[in-house]
């Protein structure tokens, strides 16, 4: 097993990277449209078909009334083309939230995120992304683990707190 360099460059409290990328569910979508209306979670994973990201992509639908309740838009992005993600949600039986197309110009948006790798793809990373574009969550595991989903809830938790 490679040793995992770093790559996050931001850090929580800075203004989170502008971006419109096609989806596999709603053509182009700009991460700006989300300010002033919710919160985001932006995932980052390596590819489709991969063993964790069919575990990681999948948890987040299966908690996805949890993130709605929490005023809480989920999009995941991989360097997978449109076409690649719309069979892979097929075969994973569907996904209500959008799978970003990074695909060209080739890993764009996660060389802006600091997870672009020199192997071609994102690393597997997670950004909690307030109302005002604002990080104000990073989370940068080891690419064969999976990113705490319970503590993405905290963090939302806490979040939402403090915008009241």
């Amino acid at each position: 097993m490679s040793e995992q360099v770093p790559l996050v460059k931001l850090v929580v409290g800075d203004r989170a990277p502008d971006f419109t990328l096609l989806s596999h569910n709603e053509g182009e979508l700009n991460l700006a449209w989300y300010q002033g209306r919710k919160n985001v979670l932006l995932a980052f994973y390596p590819g489709d078909w991969t063993p964790v990201c069919t575990v990681q992509i999948p948890g987040y639908q299966a908690e996805i009334e949890r993130f709605e309740e929490m005023d809480c838009q989920v999009m995941a992005l991989s360097v997978d083309s449109v076409p690649c993600h719309r069979a892979w949600a097929r075969s994973m039986g569907s996904f209500s939230y959008p799978l970003m197309a990074d695909f060209y110009p080739h890993g764009e948006v996660a060389e802006r995120y600091g997870v672009f790798n020199k192997r071609g793809y994102a690393e597997r990373a997670v950004f909690l992304i307030d109302k005002k574009g604002i990080i104000r969550y990073i989370e940068h595991p080891h690419i064969d683990t999976l990113p705490d989903q319970e503590e993405l809830f905290r963090q939302l938790a806490h979040l939402n707190k403090q915008s009241v």
